[in-house]
């Protein structure tokens, strides 16, 4: 199977087949969409966000400036599924500056607050608070972003 095309989006925004963008999603600026990474419907993306491939974003998501989102991550929306119900929905927010790791996932209906890391392999039951690094399933607390910066720029 051939995939892999660029495909140009609006504001200097890309994405690369095969994927899926739902109707009436907002993509800002610079945003990168990986291959077969599925964007659910009325999705809000904003500038300088990247979504790795495989990743999935369910219905209704907001997704703020500069997230990171690894392969393979899974963001939910719907508690009880599968219900079809759209106004039974709780859809979750990730603030500025928001990392995901690969295979993280990310319950109903939480919020990701600015500058926080969600540890690769995580499950999150609860929102996780600015500035600090949660890991586990359930995902607790590790440490600060501060230190999770010295760490990465120290290897």
């Amino acid at each position: 199977m051939a995939g892999g095309e660029r495909i140009d989006l609006p504001n200097g925004s890309v994405a690369w087949a095969p994927c899926y963008i739902g109707k009436d999603c907002q993509i800002g600026a610079n945003v990168s969409i990986g291959c077969l990474a599925h964007i659910g419907r009325n999705v809000v993306i904003e500038d300088g966000t990247r979504i790795q491939g495989g990743a999935y974003v369910a219905d209704l998501s907001i997704l703020g400036k500069n997230v990171f989102i690894g392969p393979n991550a899974t963001i939910l929306n719907d508690k009880y599924p599968p219900s079809g119900d759209e106004n039974l929905w709780e859809p979750v927010t990730l603030k500025d500056g928001v990392v995901i790791g690969g295979n993280a996932t990310i319950l109903p209906g939480l919020i990701v607050h600015e500058n926080a890391v969600l540890a690769a392999g995580s499950i999150l039951t609860k929102d996780l608070p600015s500035g600090e690094v949660w890991t586990g399933n359930p995902a607790r607390f590790h440490s600060t972003r501060d230190e999770y910066e010295m760490r990465r720029k120290a290897d």
